[in-house]
Protein backbone atom coordinates (compact mmCIF):
# COMPACT_ATOMS: atom_id res chain seq x y z
CA UNK A 1 0.00 0.00 0.00
CA UNK A 2 1.15 3.53 -0.79
CA UNK A 3 0.46 4.87 2.69
CA UNK A 4 1.22 8.49 1.74
CA UNK A 5 -1.23 8.38 -1.18
CA UNK A 6 -3.81 6.73 1.07
CA UNK A 7 -3.32 9.40 3.72
CA UNK A 8 -3.76 12.19 1.16
CA UNK A 9 -6.89 10.50 -0.20
CA UNK A 10 -8.36 10.17 3.29
CA UNK A 11 -7.72 13.84 4.09
CA UNK A 12 -9.37 14.88 0.81
CA UNK A 13 -12.46 12.74 1.46
CA UNK A 14 -12.86 14.25 4.93
CA UNK A 15 -12.49 17.80 3.63
CA UNK A 16 -14.65 17.28 0.54
CA UNK A 17 -17.37 15.41 2.40
CA UNK A 18 -17.78 12.63 -0.16
CA UNK A 19 -15.79 10.34 -2.41
CA UNK A 20 -16.99 11.82 -5.69
CA UNK A 21 -15.81 15.36 -4.95
CA UNK A 22 -12.57 14.07 -3.46
CA UNK A 23 -11.79 12.03 -6.56
CA UNK A 24 -12.50 15.06 -8.76
CA UNK A 25 -10.14 17.33 -6.83
CA UNK A 26 -7.46 14.62 -6.73
CA UNK A 27 -7.92 13.85 -10.45
CA UNK A 28 -8.10 10.21 -9.41
CA UNK A 29 -10.83 7.66 -10.24
CA UNK A 30 -13.38 7.23 -7.47
CA UNK A 31 -12.69 3.49 -7.36
CA UNK A 32 -9.00 4.17 -6.70
CA UNK A 33 -9.81 6.58 -3.86
CA UNK A 34 -12.18 4.02 -2.35
CA UNK A 35 -9.53 1.30 -2.55
CA UNK A 36 -6.91 3.55 -0.94
CA UNK A 37 -9.22 4.25 2.02
CA UNK A 38 -10.09 0.59 2.39
CA UNK A 39 -6.42 -0.37 2.41
CA UNK A 40 -5.65 2.35 4.94
CA UNK A 41 -8.41 1.14 7.27
CA UNK A 42 -7.17 -2.45 6.92
CA UNK A 43 -3.60 -1.34 7.66
CA UNK A 44 -4.68 0.61 10.75
CA UNK A 45 -7.23 -2.04 11.77
CA UNK A 46 -9.65 0.77 12.48
CA UNK A 47 -12.78 2.21 10.88
CA UNK A 48 -12.08 5.77 9.76
CA UNK A 49 -15.23 6.59 7.81
CA UNK A 50 -18.88 5.60 7.95
CA UNK A 51 -20.42 5.66 4.47
CA UNK A 52 -24.09 6.29 3.73
CA UNK A 53 -25.86 6.71 0.41
CA UNK A 54 -25.73 10.50 0.79
CA UNK A 55 -22.61 11.41 2.74
CA UNK A 56 -19.49 10.30 4.53
CA UNK A 57 -19.21 10.59 8.31
CA UNK A 58 -15.90 10.59 10.13
CA UNK A 59 -15.60 8.16 13.02
CA UNK A 60 -13.94 9.21 16.31
CA UNK A 61 -10.82 7.28 15.26
CA UNK A 62 -11.03 8.92 11.84
CA UNK A 63 -11.17 12.40 13.41
CA UNK A 64 -8.05 11.70 15.46
CA UNK A 65 -6.23 10.28 12.44
CA UNK A 66 -7.23 13.29 10.31
CA UNK A 67 -5.75 15.78 12.80
CA UNK A 68 -2.45 13.89 12.87
CA UNK A 69 -2.44 13.24 9.12
CA UNK A 70 -2.74 16.88 8.10
CA UNK A 71 0.25 17.74 10.30
CA UNK A 72 2.29 14.89 8.84
CA UNK A 73 1.44 15.91 5.27
CA UNK A 74 2.28 19.54 6.04
CA UNK A 75 5.67 18.47 7.42
CA UNK A 76 6.35 16.40 4.29
CA UNK A 77 5.43 19.30 2.01
CA UNK A 78 7.64 21.65 4.03
CA UNK A 79 10.51 19.17 3.88
CA UNK A 80 10.16 18.89 0.12
CA UNK A 81 10.22 22.67 -0.20
CA UNK A 82 13.23 23.07 2.09
CA UNK A 83 15.25 20.56 0.05
CA UNK A 84 14.65 22.45 -3.18
CA UNK A 85 17.49 24.57 -4.45
CA UNK A 86 17.27 28.19 -3.34
CA UNK A 87 17.70 29.22 -6.96
CA UNK A 88 14.75 27.16 -8.15
CA UNK A 89 11.55 29.05 -8.91
CA UNK A 90 8.37 27.68 -7.32
CA UNK A 91 6.32 25.44 -9.56
CA UNK A 92 2.96 23.68 -9.62
CA UNK A 93 -0.73 24.51 -9.80
CA UNK A 94 -2.75 26.90 -7.65
CA UNK A 95 -6.54 26.94 -7.32
CA UNK A 96 -7.64 30.49 -6.54
CA UNK A 97 -11.16 31.86 -6.02
CA UNK A 98 -12.27 35.50 -6.15
CA UNK A 99 -15.20 37.76 -7.13
CA UNK A 100 -15.62 38.39 -10.84
CA UNK A 101 -15.11 42.15 -10.73
CA UNK A 102 -11.77 41.85 -8.92
CA UNK A 103 -10.67 39.14 -11.32
CA UNK A 104 -11.60 40.92 -14.54
CA UNK A 105 -10.62 44.48 -13.57
CA UNK A 106 -7.57 44.02 -11.34
CA UNK A 107 -6.07 40.52 -11.25
CA UNK A 108 -6.35 39.20 -14.83
CA UNK A 109 -4.84 42.34 -16.46
CA UNK A 110 -1.77 41.87 -14.24
CA UNK A 111 -1.37 38.09 -14.59
CA UNK A 112 1.13 38.37 -17.45
CA UNK A 113 3.53 39.98 -15.00
CA UNK A 114 3.02 37.16 -12.50
CA UNK A 115 3.62 34.56 -15.23
CA UNK A 116 6.82 36.28 -16.33
CA UNK A 117 8.10 36.20 -12.74
CA UNK A 118 6.91 32.63 -12.03
CA UNK A 119 6.58 30.79 -15.36
CA UNK A 120 6.25 27.35 -13.72
CA UNK A 121 3.13 28.21 -11.69
CA UNK A 122 -0.23 27.60 -13.35
CA UNK A 123 -3.42 29.06 -11.90
CA UNK A 124 -6.94 27.67 -11.95
CA UNK A 125 -8.95 30.86 -11.37
CA UNK A 126 -12.47 30.32 -10.07
CA UNK A 127 -14.59 33.45 -10.57
CA UNK A 128 -17.80 33.97 -8.60
CA UNK A 129 -19.31 36.34 -6.05
CA UNK A 130 -20.42 33.24 -4.12
CA UNK A 131 -18.09 32.34 -1.26
CA UNK A 132 -17.18 28.70 -1.81
CA UNK A 133 -16.17 26.16 0.81
CA UNK A 134 -12.46 26.31 0.12
CA UNK A 135 -11.69 23.18 2.14
CA UNK A 136 -14.30 21.02 0.44
CA UNK A 137 -13.36 22.25 -3.01
CA UNK A 138 -9.59 21.99 -2.46
CA UNK A 139 -9.02 25.71 -3.04
CA UNK A 140 -5.54 26.95 -2.16
CA UNK A 141 -6.62 30.51 -1.42
CA UNK A 142 -9.47 32.93 -2.00
CA UNK A 143 -9.85 36.70 -2.17
CA UNK A 144 -12.78 37.77 0.01
CA UNK A 145 -14.49 41.17 0.25
CA UNK A 146 -16.22 42.28 3.44
CA UNK A 147 -16.07 41.05 7.01
CA UNK A 148 -15.00 37.43 7.26
CA UNK A 149 -17.65 34.97 8.37
CA UNK A 150 -15.35 31.94 8.74
CA UNK A 151 -12.93 32.73 11.55
CA UNK A 152 -11.18 29.37 11.14
CA UNK A 153 -9.41 30.54 7.96
CA UNK A 154 -6.02 32.21 8.00
CA UNK A 155 -6.53 35.72 6.63
CA UNK A 156 -4.18 38.42 5.37
CA UNK A 157 -5.71 41.83 4.80
CA UNK A 158 -4.44 43.21 1.51
CA UNK A 159 -6.56 46.32 0.93
CA UNK A 160 -9.99 47.89 1.39
CA UNK A 161 -12.64 48.74 -1.18
CA UNK A 162 -14.18 52.20 -1.24
CA UNK A 163 -17.92 52.39 -1.84
CA UNK A 164 -19.96 55.24 -3.28
CA UNK A 165 -23.67 56.01 -3.47
CA UNK A 166 -24.53 56.87 -7.06
CA UNK A 167 -27.11 56.83 -9.83
CA UNK A 168 -27.34 57.34 -13.57
CA UNK A 169 -27.65 60.94 -14.69
CA UNK A 170 -30.85 59.99 -16.50
CA UNK A 171 -32.35 58.65 -13.26
CA UNK A 172 -31.51 61.81 -11.29
CA UNK A 173 -33.04 64.03 -13.98
CA UNK A 174 -36.27 62.08 -13.62
CA UNK A 175 -36.48 61.57 -9.85
CA UNK A 176 -34.20 64.24 -8.40
CA UNK A 177 -31.22 63.93 -6.07
CA UNK A 178 -31.69 62.65 -2.49
CA UNK A 179 -30.65 65.06 0.24
CA UNK A 180 -30.68 62.61 3.14
CA UNK A 181 -30.51 58.80 3.45
CA UNK A 182 -34.13 58.82 4.64
CA UNK A 183 -35.13 60.00 1.17
CA UNK A 184 -34.27 56.52 -0.13
CA UNK A 185 -37.03 55.06 2.03
CA UNK A 186 -39.67 57.46 0.77
CA UNK A 187 -39.45 58.33 -2.92
CA UNK A 188 -36.59 56.63 -4.69
CA UNK A 189 -35.96 53.39 -6.54
CA UNK A 190 -33.17 51.15 -5.29
CA UNK A 191 -30.85 48.73 -7.07
CA UNK A 192 -30.02 46.08 -4.49
CA UNK A 193 -27.27 43.49 -4.16
CA UNK A 194 -28.08 40.16 -2.50
CA UNK A 195 -25.56 37.68 -1.13
CA UNK A 196 -25.28 34.66 -3.46
CA UNK A 197 -24.69 32.22 -0.61
CA UNK A 198 -27.94 32.91 1.29
CA UNK A 199 -30.03 35.40 -0.68
CA UNK A 200 -29.98 38.09 2.03
CA UNK A 201 -30.06 41.69 0.87
CA UNK A 202 -26.99 43.83 1.59
CA UNK A 203 -28.16 47.05 3.29
CA UNK A 204 -27.02 50.53 2.34
CA UNK A 205 -24.79 51.98 5.08
CA UNK A 206 -24.41 55.74 5.59
CA UNK A 207 -21.95 57.32 8.05
CA UNK A 208 -21.48 60.98 9.04
CA UNK A 209 -20.02 62.57 12.18
CA UNK A 210 -20.42 59.41 14.20
CA UNK A 211 -24.01 58.81 13.02
CA UNK A 212 -24.71 55.55 11.21
CA UNK A 213 -27.87 54.88 9.19
CA UNK A 214 -28.76 51.53 7.65
CA UNK A 215 -31.27 51.45 4.79
CA UNK A 216 -32.99 48.25 3.67
CA UNK A 217 -36.06 48.43 1.46
CA UNK A 218 -37.85 46.74 -1.39
CA UNK A 219 -36.30 47.35 -4.78
CA UNK A 220 -37.28 46.98 -8.42
CA UNK A 221 -34.23 44.85 -9.19
CA UNK A 222 -31.73 42.93 -7.08
CA UNK A 223 -28.67 41.08 -8.41
CA UNK A 224 -25.94 38.87 -6.95
CA UNK A 225 -23.00 39.73 -9.22
CA UNK A 226 -21.06 42.99 -9.14
CA UNK A 227 -20.60 43.61 -12.89
CA UNK A 228 -24.33 43.12 -13.51
CA UNK A 229 -25.06 45.33 -10.51
CA UNK A 230 -23.12 48.20 -12.08
CA UNK A 231 -24.88 47.61 -15.42
CA UNK A 232 -28.23 48.00 -13.65
CA UNK A 233 -27.11 51.32 -12.17
CA UNK A 234 -25.96 52.61 -15.55
CA UNK A 235 -29.32 51.57 -17.05
CA UNK A 236 -31.05 54.04 -14.72
CA UNK A 237 -32.89 51.48 -12.61
CA UNK A 238 -32.23 53.30 -9.36
CA UNK A 239 -29.82 54.48 -6.69
CA UNK A 240 -27.10 52.09 -5.53
CA UNK A 241 -23.99 51.74 -3.41
CA UNK A 242 -21.26 50.42 -5.66
CA UNK A 243 -17.52 49.77 -5.49
CA UNK A 244 -15.94 53.10 -6.40
CA UNK A 245 -13.23 51.55 -8.60
CA UNK A 246 -15.94 50.02 -10.81
CA UNK A 247 -17.84 53.28 -11.43
CA UNK A 248 -15.09 55.93 -11.29
CA UNK A 249 -14.70 56.09 -15.10
CA UNK A 250 -18.47 56.36 -15.60
CA UNK A 251 -18.48 59.30 -13.17
CA UNK A 252 -15.70 60.99 -15.11
CA UNK A 253 -17.77 60.79 -18.31
CA UNK A 254 -20.94 61.96 -16.56
CA UNK A 255 -22.85 58.72 -17.11
CA UNK A 256 -23.10 58.27 -13.34
CA UNK A 257 -23.23 60.89 -10.59
CA UNK A 258 -22.32 60.49 -6.90
CA UNK A 259 -24.98 61.44 -4.36
CA UNK A 260 -25.00 61.90 -0.60
CA UNK A 261 -21.24 62.31 -0.73
CA UNK A 262 -21.14 63.73 2.80
CA UNK A 263 -22.54 60.38 3.99
CA UNK A 264 -19.52 58.18 3.37
CA UNK A 265 -20.25 54.42 3.16
CA UNK A 266 -17.89 52.18 5.12
CA UNK A 267 -14.98 50.80 3.05
CA UNK A 268 -15.04 47.00 2.79
CA UNK A 269 -11.94 45.06 3.83
CA UNK A 270 -10.28 42.74 1.30
CA UNK A 271 -8.47 39.62 2.52
CA UNK A 272 -6.63 36.67 1.05
CA UNK A 273 -7.71 33.60 3.02
CA UNK A 274 -6.47 30.01 3.05
CA UNK A 275 -7.09 26.94 5.23
CA UNK A 276 -5.12 26.69 8.48
CA UNK A 277 -4.31 23.02 7.88
CA UNK A 278 -2.57 23.60 4.57
CA UNK A 279 1.16 24.07 4.28
CA UNK A 280 1.92 27.51 2.87
CA UNK A 281 3.85 26.27 -0.14
CA UNK A 282 6.35 28.45 -1.95
CA UNK A 283 3.97 28.86 -4.89
CA UNK A 284 1.14 29.94 -2.60
CA UNK A 285 3.41 32.26 -0.64
CA UNK A 286 4.63 34.10 -3.74
CA UNK A 287 1.07 34.42 -5.08
CA UNK A 288 -0.23 35.88 -1.81
CA UNK A 289 2.67 38.35 -1.70
CA UNK A 290 2.09 39.28 -5.36
CA UNK A 291 -1.65 39.77 -4.78
CA UNK A 292 -1.01 41.93 -1.70
CA UNK A 293 1.34 44.18 -3.67
CA UNK A 294 -1.06 44.29 -6.63
CA UNK A 295 -4.04 45.41 -4.55
CA UNK A 296 -1.93 47.86 -2.52
CA UNK A 297 -1.09 49.67 -5.77
CA UNK A 298 -4.41 49.22 -7.59
CA UNK A 299 -6.11 52.36 -6.32
CA UNK A 300 -9.10 50.33 -5.14
CA UNK A 301 -8.94 52.11 -1.78
CA UNK A 302 -8.68 55.64 -3.23
CA UNK A 303 -11.44 58.00 -2.04
CA UNK A 304 -13.79 59.78 -4.39
CA UNK A 305 -11.92 63.10 -4.25
CA UNK A 306 -8.64 61.73 -5.69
Amino acid sequence: MDQLAAMRAFVRVVEAGNFTRASDTLSTPKATVTKLIQNLEAHLRSKLLNRTTRRVLVTPDGALYYERAIRVLADIDELDSSMASSGTLPRGKLRVEMPGALASMIVVPALCGFHEAYPDISIDLGVSDRQNDILAENVDCAVRVGELSDQSLIARRISSMRMVTCAASSYLKKFGEPRHPRDLQERHHIVSYFRPQNGSQVPFIFCRDGERIEVVRNCIVSVDEALTYVSAIKAGLGLAQAPLFMVRDAMKTGALDPVLIEWDPDPLPIHVVYPPNRHLSNRLRVFVDWAANLFANSGIDRPLTT
